[in-house]
């Protein structure tokens, strides 16, 4: 059996891949500025010391679900400051592990920048509420589940292809084009972010390839988004789900299961008695999210003639 390594013999085992994908990312990744895409003339000033309008729901015509989503992607980039600490703390300042956690973090402020701008002129949602949302998150704080930095990579090459899917999907219901082409801009970076932590656990499955499939699996089987934590996520989630924006077989079909692809699960030689039984509960866990995921299909298609039908 080969001897798992410790987490300095992969940070130092992988720093000359993480150097090689963050020349690449700052070699493609495409300067942008969020002012560009706000439209701030169709502004007014809100109820308050200033003496404005005070917001009212019929002041966006953008559908409920995209309401939710909007307010729930902002709240989760506003943790940002959580998420710096957890990964500073795991991959360091220094060298290019250090370069690229500031690079990174730097990248997603932009984020939030964009989406609340847009949301406040665009009077998308009411301005007290998702302030007071904020506080409330932020005040929780986050904290990763996973202890060990393969579990970590793990988790943030499926986060990031989430994040990106949930970005898209939600301009996409917007009905409005400046939403969708401010959320198309944000999911941009979020896939070359999934691109750096997936090809740098690739690199960690040739390592290691036994201690990176348990992590996988570990991180697999028990994924939850970063923004599970805020107030009402569960009621939130079930709206977006409904309204296919993210949903089980989104998150089955073109989150999982095309990472596991890229690398080549179910291919992997040498893997030791651990590994193979990782890899075992890998495929059996799929298997029943497919099915988990077929089920709440149904009930959606069902839940949604009921309401055809009433209406």
């Amino acid at each position: 059996m080969s001897r798992a390594l410790t987490q300095t013999e992969l940070l130092v085992e992988l720093e000359h891949v993480v150097e090689e994908n963050l020349n690449r990312h700052i070699d493609v990744a495409k300067e942008w500025f969020p002012h560009e895409y706000v439209p701030y003339s169709d502004g007014r000033t809100f109820d308050g010391v200033l003496g404005g309008e005070a917001w009212r729901p019929e002041d966006s015509t953008i559908p409920e679900a995209a309401r939710v989503s909007l307010v729930v992607n902002l709240l989760t980039e506003d943790n940002l400051p959580s998420y710096h600490h957890e990964i500073a703390t795991t991959f360091g300042r220094d060298g290019a592990w250090g370069t690229w956690v500031h690079r990174w973090t730097a990248e997603e402020g932009r984020h939030a920048i964009v989406i609340r701008d847009y949301l406040m002129a665009s009077r998308a949602v009411d301005p007290t509420a998702l302030e007071r949302a904020r506080m409330a998150h932020m005040e929780n704080g986050f904290a990763t589940e996973y202890g060990t930095m393969l579990q970590q990579l793990a988790y943030v090459s499926f986060q990031e292809l989430a994040t990106r899917i949930s970005h898209r999907n939600t301009g996409r219901v917007s009905g409005d084009p400046v939403c969708e082409r401010i959320l198309a801009r944000v999911a941009a970076d979020e896939n070359l972010h999934m691109l750096f932590y997936r090809n740098l656990l690739g690199a960690a499955f040739e390592l290691s390839p036994s201690q990176t499939m348990r992590a996988v699996t570990d991180v697999v089987t028990s994924f939850q988004m970063p923004g599970a934590g805020m107030q009402g996520f569960a009621r939130k989630s079930v709206t977006i789900a409904m309204a296919g924006i993210y949903d089980l077989r989104l998150h089955c079909d073109e989150v999982l299961a095309p990472v596991l692809r890229q690398w080549k699960v179910n291919e992997l030689e040498g893997l030791d008695a651990e590994g193979e039984k990782a890899r075992e509960e890998l495929n059996t866990f799929m298997s029943q999210l497919d099915l988990m995921a077929t089920k709440f299909e149904e009930r959606r298609e069902a839940r949604h003639a009921r309401e055809a039908a009433r209406a």
